[in-house]
């Protein structure tokens, strides 16, 4: 999951939701601290919204309890807009803290900017896949594919050098090695196990591209 918002007023949620989902976020969002440690220890998230007075524990301790175990990046919308409740924010560990009520074209350019800064460079991102070079894994529809250690490299070699026609011999000499006792039709068979993988028609593949008497090239769909 992309975002995972915690707000305890349901309309306020429901739209930033809205908002969020029209930009391709993928999106959840609940009402309580408990909630929200509940859903992130079990799916995660690439950041947090977090409102700080919610119903029971805060919103502060949510924030603590994330930052014992990860550096996801947190953003605090909330109605306390006193400076001991910033730097409180901001001391645990948050990204940034927003007062309410917000600007809605300030939010979205504060979360693109969140996710610019912390993935860019870590990430690939076309349409519906996802690939993370960090923890070398691959989602499809924000799901994780398993892939083997060669498919994730053959995956990242043609992202990164996507609309580029790449040879069968550069391809294999870049993920197996020149030395390598394989032969090129190893290459043939990892493509294909790709297609099955990350393209909705594997027969009729429309991101791998096969380009005849030379080799294959990536494109976005």
């Amino acid at each position: 999951m992309d975002i995972l918002i915690v707000e305890d007023n349901k309309e306020l949620a429901e739209l930033l939701c809205d908002f969020l989902r029209a930009e391709n976020y993928t999106v959840s969002a609940v009402q309580t601290a408990e909630e929200a440690l509940l859903l992130y220890e079990r799916y995660g998230a690439r950041l947090v919204v977090l409102d700080i007075m919610l119903p029971g524990k805060d919103g502060f301790y949510v924030l603590e309890k994330i930052r014992t175990e990860s550096n996801t990046p947190v953003l605090i919308v909330s109605a306390k807009t006193e400076k001991e409740d910033k730097l409180n924010g901001l001391n645990l560990g948050a990204d940034d803290y927003i007062e309410k009520p917000y600007d809605i074209d300030i939010m979205l350019a504060k979360i693109s900017g969140i996710f610019k800064r912390r993935y860019a460079l870590d990430e690939i991102v076309d349409g519906n896949i996802r690939i993370n070079k960090v923890s070398r894994t691959v989602y499809k529809n924000e799901k994780e594919l398993e892939m083997t250690a060669k498919e994730f490299e053959l995956l990242l070699l043609l992202m990164e050098n996507k609309g580029r026609v790449l040879s069968k011999e550069y391809i294999f000499g870049q993920v197996w090695g020149s030395d390598s006792f394989s032969e090129q039709q190893t290459l043939t068979v990892h493509i294909k196990w790709l297609r099955q993988k990350i393209e909705d028609i594997p027969k009729n593949p429309k991101k791998i591209v096969t380009v005849w008497g030379v080799g294959y090239k990536y494109e976005s769909v």
